[in-house]
């Protein structure tokens, strides 16, 4: 838009230019061709009258741009290039070589030509130039102006109509990971545009049936693996206690926990196909503390929303309960805070008193099946993907979820939801 509206100015101001300096040349023109018509009679006439009757006589010779003194003048430098020399060059071919002819410029703010002579009985005549300054409307730097934004305003709309399916394009590139099952991006629009829609429509349909079959698969094998791993634990129930039989009991129950939290991080993929709808958050985080009350666990709630939300409620509480788990099981102190971020977007913050997470390390926790070797590993019971989820999840609300340390201890894990969202 930028380039365009530039090069509209550069051709409109040229225009412009361009008319000023025809108007210009005109005027130097106009005022050329009344000195080699009117000076010679005039100085004719002047040169006739007794010189007692030449005063009277000045007013009516007196011409816009020029007009005559009965004296030598005054003194001046000489004649610039260009305009000046064409005057004194046109008095002198109308006056045909019969006065001896003395010219000069005198200096200021505009040009100011006079040219000396005398008449035949001796007297000084000086004819005084002031060539005009070119004649502008008042209206034509109006015009000018509305013109340019009136090209600025055709150029916006052009650059809008032609950009509308690339911003559709980009968006949908941009929410292709957490939402697969996106509707079509419309395929209008010029012809390498409906291309590019149809192409990446098509990528997406393709994506999401892999991605589809794969969770088919995996849900396969989860429902599958349930079957040998009941036989398994009555087979266990049948055997005396011992030391290795809790042993055996805790892989088992590790491995009933890893797949299912497989299979939901995989099914998370598919979290736009919850519907979103208006609900009460400050309700839901209510239900969520009383919750975790009930089983044992003081989660505090700080702050309020006071204004129902068009989301996801599903995939929102899934994500607070990873992170509210992920805050008990590795920290103490555990608070929700909700609060409005100065862009204006809703931020949800789960903030525990704990050891907190290496600098180094905030963005490679949300991987899946990644786990820190210190206090966060399998031995508390993790799998790596409590984190994996709720970051995939917080992508398909439209949101982002970021991992901080807080000043004198602990982690902060803040769910930033987008301003469209709140109603």
């Amino acid at each position: 838009m930028v380039i365009l509206v530039v090069g509209l100015t550069l051709a409109q101001g040229l225009s412009f230019g361009l008319v000023v300096m025809e108007r210009m040349e005109a005027a130097n023109r106009l005022m050329l061709g009344n000195l080699e018509l009117d000076v010679a009679a005039s100085v004719a006439m002047l040169d006739r009258l007794p010189a007692a009757e030449r005063p009277a006589w000045l007013a009516r010779l007196r011409r816009a741009n020029y007009g005559y003194l009965l004296d030598a003048g005054r003194p001046g430098v000489p004649l610039s290039a260009g305009e000046a020399e064409r005057a004194v060059a046109a008095i002198t071919q109308a006056l045909d070589g019969r006065y001896d002819l003395a010219a000069n410029e005198l200096p200021g703010p505009r040009k100011h030509i006079q040219v000396h002579l005398r008449l035949r009985d001796g007297s000084p005549l000086t004819i005084d130039i002031h060539p005009a300054r070119p004649a502008l409307s008042a209206w034509l730097p109006v015009l000018l102006c509305v013109q340019l934004a009136l090209l600025a305003g055709c150029a916006w709309i052009a650059v809008r109509l032609a950009t509308r399916p690339l911003k559709q394009l980009a968006a949908a590139a941009e929410m292709l990971g957490p939402d697969l099952w996106a509707d079509p991006i419309p395929e209008r629009g010029p012809a390498e545009i409906v291309r590019a829609a149809t192409a990446f429509n098509a990528m997406q349909q393709r994506i999401a049936g892999y991605v589809a079959e794969r969770i088919e698969i995996l849900a396969a094998i989860s429902h599958d693996l349930q079957t040998p791993i009941t036989r398994m634990r009555l087979r266990l129930d049948l055997m005396e206690d011992s030391e290795t039989l809790g042993k055996l009991h805790s892989d088992l129950r590790a491995m009933e926990h890893l797949v299912r939290e497989g299979v939901a991080y995989a099914r998370t993929v598919h979290g736009g196909a919850e519907t979103p709808v208006r609900i009460d958050a400050d309700a839901l985080l209510d239900s969520l503390a009383g919750d975790y009350l009930d089983g044992g666990h003081a989660v505090a709630i700080e702050g309020r929303i006071l204004a129902p939300i068009l989301t996801r409620p599903q995939a929102l509480r899934r994500i607070l309960t990873n992170l509210v788990d992920n805050a008990l099981k590795f920290g103490s102190e555990v608070v929700v805070c909700v609060f409005r971020e100065p862009d204006g977007r809703l931020a949800i913050a789960v903030r525990d008193r704990g050891p907190g997470i290496p600098e180094a390390e905030l963005e490679r926790v949300m991987q899946p099946f990644y786990r820190l070797e210190m206090s966060r590993n399998r031995g508390t019971g993790g799998t790596g993907l409590g984190l994996a989820i709720a970051q995939q999840l917080a992508q398909a609300l439209g949101g982002r979820l970021v991992l901080a340390n807080r000043e004198g201890g602990g982690l902060q894990a803040k769910l930033s939801l987008s301003a469209e969202l709140p109603g």
